[in-house]
């Protein structure tokens, strides 16, 4: 039989996440976040999931775009790093994309090549999250050289937020936002998953679920994802493989950074770091042994980890575990992990297998 680790996709949770988006959203259109594989729950299932229901979609990669269109995506597709050379924008407009201009070199780019097909962009603004984006000494220009392009249809303004997810809030990136389109009447993208949530205000025209959409909360120190009425998509499960019975003193996995303090049963799940189970997780990360919660023990090794099996009499080899999701949150092991959801789901291993839920 095959190693019993899977990895198990719910595409009913996935859609009910976004609709939970959409509602939050009010009368803006909902683009669903998918980069990064659908932060690595697979795109194709991503498209299952949503397909019929998604306003639009948005990732990064133009090969990813390319996809969606092939599987008879008409919405639209937002480049969230917009375009890289310029041959990239023949198929740019060939594909009818909405990339993201954030910089003088795309401009550039766009200006010499003149796309016959004229484009829908976003102009990203760089509010104060100081990564991508034209500030308020070239934003001007920026946006009167778009609209002076004859390749150039429609323009949205965006930008992110850098702590939509904490105590701070959006405050100062919307005022520096807010100061330097006062008057203009153009779309707006602002909201991710964390100010769709918490700062209706920001909503605009598009707003850009992400994490939620995959069942994690955007700001699990504030609210977890199962208050928001979040479902988890992703359950990482395996089982148990081996068990050991050890005495006071008796360590456990490589550096013996564990050792027993008295008698214990230790048992071994067939997962590890090349699976995707982050290597960092300490002795006491939360997974659940026949549904019944329990503690991993000692280093996570490449295709292992143990666990602490004393309370459960009951369990032993061939006992199910879930590492994550189902009944219990990847936000919780992530934080166990000095972490957060969004590795957690992105690292999973190409050699873990998949298997859907359709309801």
């Amino acid at each position: 039989m095959p190693r019993p680790i899977r990895a198990v996709i719910d595409l009913a949770a996935l859609r009910h996440n976004y609709l939970l988006a959409k509602r939050c959203a009010g009368s803006a259109r909902a683009f669903a976040v998918v980069k990064a594989n659908a932060y690595g729950h697979g795109l194709g299932l991503a498209l299952c999931a949503l397909g019929d229901v998604a306003d639009g979609f948005a990732l990064l990669d133009l090969a990813e775009a390319r996809a969606l269109r092939a599987a008879g995506i008409a919405q639209p597709i937002v480049l969230l790093e917009g375009f890289f050379e310029p041959a990239d924008l023949a198929e740019v407009a060939a594909l009818g994309l909405t990339p993201a201009i954030h910089c003088e070199a795309q401009l550039a780019m766009l200006e010499r090549a003149a796309p016959a097909t004229p484009l829908d962009v976003l102009l990203k603004i760089n509010s104060g999250m100081n990564r991508l984006g034209f500030t308020a000494d070239n934003f001007a220009a920026a946006l009167a050289r778009l609209r002076a392009m004859p390749g150039v249809r429609g323009i949205t303004l965006m930008s992110h937020f850098a702590r939509a997810d904490d105590e701070v809030g959006i405050g100062a990136q919307l005022t520096v936002f807010k100061t330097l389109t006062a008057g203009l009447d153009l779309p707006v993208s602002l909201a991710n998953s964390a100010a769709l949530l918490r700062f209706p205000e920001a909503a605009g025209h598009i707003v850009r679920p992400g994490i939620m959409l995959y069942g994690g909360s955007p700001m699990p120190d504030l609210q977890s994802a199962e208050a928001i009425g979040l479902r988890p998509v992703m359950t990482l499960a395996s089982e148990i493989i081996g068990v050991q019975e050890i005495v006071a003193g008796q360590q456990v996995g490589y550096g013996g950074s564990f050792a027993a303090d008295g008698p214990m049963r230790i048992g071994v799940v067939a997962c590890g770091y090349a699976d995707g189970y982050p290597r960092h997780a300490p002795t006491g990360t939360p997974i659940l042994v026949g549904g019944r919660r329990t503690r991993s023990l000692g280093r996570v090794s490449m295709d292992m980890l143990a666990c602490d099996l004393s309370h459960l009499p009951e369990a032993g080899v061939g006992s199910p575990v879930t590492l994550w999701g189902e009944g219990l949150a990847a936000d919780e092991v992530a934080s166990a992990a000095g972490t957060i959801s969004y590795e957690l789901f992105c690292a999973l291993a190409a050699r873990v297998p998949v298997s859907v839920r359709e309801a």
